[in-house]
C-alpha cells in the first residue's frame, strides 16, 4: 500500500487562501460570528484543516480583514493631506460608514479588540491613531469643537452600526443622514456644555475588548 500524500507547501498555501476567501464571504454575511464549521465547507476543506491555518478564530479574522483594513486605513492616511482639514474628516468618517455597510463582519471587527493578539492590537492602534489626528487636525484649525475626543468618533461608530442594521433593507442610505447630524454637533460654535465627561482611554479600550470578548 502507497503512503498517504504529504501535503505540499502548494497545497497548504491554496487551502489557507480557499479559507480566508471563504471567511472573507461568509463574515461580510453573518458577521464575525459566522459558523467557522460553514466557512470551512464554503472552502470545501475539513475544519480540521481550517484550524490548522487558524487556531484562533481571531486568527482568521485578522486575516480575514488585514488587506481591507490596510486600504482603509492608506485613506486615512491620504485624508491627513487634505487642505480642509474638517472636509478631510468628514471624508473619511463617511468612508467609514460606507465600510460597515459593505461587510458586516468588518463592522464587527472595526469595533472591537482583542489584547491577547499583537496583529489586530497592531491594526487598531494605527486607526484609533489616525482619528486621534484627524481630530485634532480639525480641532487645530477652530472647525471642531475642543472637548470631542476620539472616543466620541468611536461612539458615533457604534452608534451607526445599530442604524445600518436597522435600514440596511429598507433605507441602506440612511446612516448617512444621521452621521452628518452627529457631526454638526462636532462643530465649533455656541454650545450647551455636555452633560458627561468623554470616556478615557481605559473606558474606552474596555469597552472594544468588551465587543470583542
Amino acid at each position: 500500500m502507497s503512503a498517504p500524500a504529504v501535503p505540499t507547501r502548494r497545497d497548504a498555501r491554496r487551502n489557507r487562501d480557499l479559507l480566508i476567501r471563504a471567511a472573507q464571504r461568509r463574515f461580510a454575511e453573518q458577521g464575525v460570528d459566522a459558523s467557522l464549521e460553514q466557512v470551512a465547507r464554503d472552502a470545501g476543506l475539513a475544519i480540521g484543516t481550517l484550524y490548522r491555518h487558524f487556531p484562533c478564530r481571531v486568527d482568521l479574522l485578522a486575516a480575514a480583514f488585514e488587506p481591507k483594513l490596510t486600504g482603509f486605513l492608506d485613506a486615512g492616511e491620504q485624508a491627513l493631506t487634505s487642505d480642509d482639514p474638517w472636509e478631510g474628516l468628514c471624508t473619511f468618517l463617511e468612508r467609514f460608514g460606507a465600510a460597515q455597510v459593505d461587510d458586516r463582519g468588518f463592522n464587527d471587527f472595526l469595533s472591537m479588540r482583542f489584547p491577547s493578539r499583537d496583529r489586530t492590537e497592531a491594526m487598531h492602534d494605527r486607526l484609533c491613531a489616525l482619528l486621534h489626528d484627524l481630530l485634532s487636525r480639525a480641532q487645530e484649525t477652530g472647525a471642531v469643537r475642543p472637548d470631542v475626543t476620539h472616543a466620541d468618533v468611536i461612539s458615533l461608530v457604534w452608534a451607526n452600526t445599530r442604524i445600518i442594521e436597522a435600514t440596511r433593507d429598507v433605507a441602506p442610505h440612511a446612516w448617512r443622514r444621521h452621521l452628518y447630524l452627529m457631526l454638526d454637533g462636532f462643530r465649533a460654535g455656541p454650545a450647551r456644555e455636555l452633560p458627561e465627561p468623554p470616556l478615557t482611554d481605559e473606558q474606552l479600550y474596555a469597552a472594544m475588548v468588551r465587543l470583542g470578548g
